[in-house]
């Protein structure tokens, strides 16, 4: 069986990045967007970082494009807005895709391993997606930017979390893994 490890993630000036650079790391891989209603998670996401990066947690943000145009800059302009908006400090790839033929092997394997538990339980931000994409429900697919997978030292996927969740609501798991 695969693990993240055998995976890799180019970075925002094209270099190949092996996530087997961050073995024996516990991570979150978040798809991210610049200019999308969750954006602001940025700031909780760059909270955990600094919480807990000495302690072996790792953040890797995988931008997208994929959700109504939420992501539309390059990569230079993303890296930019990164820093200069949230002050982040994580790493931050290239741009890919999350869903459809050209989703990224890395997301492939993630969706397959997690394919998470989007529903009603979510309220008025399910009405909204299942409206804006329709047909999505119970399947693998990443419904949204801000979808984060948490990775064990292992590195098998251990939990996948929808975007309405916040950074902060995932620290007590974490605490379970660093």
């Amino acid at each position: 069986m695969s693990t993240a490890y055998d995976f890799a993630g180019t970075a925002a000036d094209g270099t190949q990045v092996p996530l087997q650079n961050y073995e024996g790391k516990v991570l979150l891989i978040v798809n991210v967007a610049s200019k999308c209603g969750l954006t602001p998670q940025y700031e909780g996401l760059e909270s955990l970082y600094r919480d807990d990066k000495e302690r072996g947690l790792e953040i890797l943000g995988f931008p997208c494009n994929q959700f109504k145009g939420q992501e539309p800059g390059s990569d230079e302009e993303i890296q930019d807005f990164c820093k200069s908006s949230y002050d982040v400090t994580f790493p931050v790839f290239a741009k890919i895709e999350v869903n459809g033929p050209d989703a990224d092997p890395l997301y492939q394997y993630l969706r397959a391993q997690a394919p998470g538990d989007f529903g009603p339980q979510y309220g008025g931000f399910y009405e909204a997606i299942s409206k804006i994409r329709p047909g999505s429900d119970g399947t693998d697919e990443v419904k949204w930017n801000f979808t984060k997978f948490l990775i064990g030292r292992d590195g098998k996927v251990i939990k996948r979390y929808e975007p309405p969740v916040l950074p902060a609501d995932i620290k007590a798991d974490l605490e379970n893994y660093l």
